[in-house]
């Protein structure tokens, strides 16, 4: 099969889809791996290193999905790549249609197969694509609300974990999934006192089992969020429903009820934001103010750290990529229903529930597709 690495396109977005080591595996295999030239150099990929692995380096995007079977990115497409994209071509990417309904209309125009790294899962319903990248989006979502409660960048002039004589800060944790916990590790490990809240009791005994003693948990309501929010300093929003829009668990009147300079950091961006005054933003303008509370919303936050990001992503992306290089997507998905999963948009059917519910369009049965 012939694999094509496109230059991710999206504002800030360092990553790449595979590193030298994955070429070394799929040109072993009998695979022509295609990369556009510098893709890699954000990573600290450089040309030379793909080259010595067996890759063919190419000029430009167009001439990347031009040549390539599947292409294999970090990021969903953007517009100036929807035209680009070939009927019948393998898309396997993070994708997250639930949060736009004009990449949903555009892949499904394209006639593409569109296979997410979102939603691909374990048996156990872990989301072995999206870990990694869960691990830094929370562990980052630390960093950038420290960063961001310093007084020159518009927050209350706080630090994390105070001093001797002062209170640390209080950080409230919306979701004990693995951005939760990460961000709840590097927010205790910083000596703040932290809140986390999920719907689950079985995932809240979990977290305070294992967590140390400046973290504790509470049952997740709006009740409870709107008792906590008013003597919090940041908030960081992770939630997930696999596949769908998050549920916007900060409503605009809740502003009201925290203090000036709050940080807000929504890592629930990608699937919508789970808060209501939530949009897109991008590293070059992270952040904006609503009702005096600071609002961080970035897309790709681990594209600011793609060194680690990139080797993340491809540990886990790897074994997938293979699986559909070597069987071809139909055949790899008969054999992997978990793989199966991944599949969202199907030559201009959707066959996930989430994105047809979220745009109101037709749902088809992923059997009627695969047979």
């Amino acid at each position: 099969m012939k694999v094509g690495i496109p230059k991710e396109l999206k504002n800030n977005e360092n990553r790449v889809a595979m590193t030298p080591s994955g070429v070394i595996e799929l040109t072993r295999l009998g695979h022509r791996v295609f990369i556009q030239e510098d893709a890699g150099a954000g990573s600290g990929f450089a040309d030379e290193a793909y080259r010595e692995a067996g890759a063919e380096i190419l000029p430009d995007t167009r001439s990347v999905y031009e040549t390539a079977d599947m292409i294999v990115k970090v990021k969903e497409p953007i517009a100036e790549e929807y035209g680009l994209i070939r009927e019948d071509q393998l898309l396997f990417t993070y994708f997250h249609f639930a949060s736009s309904e004009a990449l949903t209309h555009a892949m499904i125009k394209s006639g593409a197969v569109c296979l997410a790294y979102e939603t691909v899962e374990n048996p156990d319903r872990s989301l072995p694509l999206l870990i990694p990248m869960s691990e830094v989006a929370g562990r980052m979502s630390v960093q950038e609300g420290a960063k961001y409660l310093e007084r020159p960048s518009g927050g209350k002039g706080i630090l994390l974990g105070g001093v001797a004589g002062v209170k640390p800060a209080n950080v409230l944790i919306l979701g004990g999934g693995v951005v939760g916990t990460q961000a709840a590790r590097m927010a205790a490990g910083l000596g703040a006192n932290v809140t986390i809240m999920d719907i689950s009791l079985p995932r809240l005994r979990y977290l305070e089992d294992i967590m140390p003693a400046n973290v504790d948990t509470v049952m997740s309501s709006e009740y409870n969020i709107r008792q906590l929010i008013g003597n919090t300093d940041l908030i960081i929003g992770g939630v997930l429903i696999p596949g769908g829009k998050a549920p916007s668990l900060i409503t605009r009147d809740m502003l009201k009820l925290m203090k000036p300079g709050t940080v807000m950091v929504d890592v629930a961006i990608d699937q919508g934001g789970c808060f209501e005054t939530s949009r897109p933003t991008t590293h070059e303008d992270p952040v904006f103010v609503v009702d005096d509370v600071v609002h961080y919303c970035v897309t790709n936050m681990p594209g600011a750290v793609p060194f680690t990001s990139t080797l993340a992503l491809t540990n886990a992306t790897l074994p997938y990529v293979m699986m559909l290089a070597n069987r071809g997507w139909e055949e790899a998905c008969r054999r992997n229903s978990l793989l199966a999963k991944g599949l969202n948009i199907i030559k201009g059917k959707v066959v996930y529930k989430e994105v047809s519910d979220a745009w109101g369009l037709p749902h088809v049965a992923l059997g009627e597709v695969l047979g």
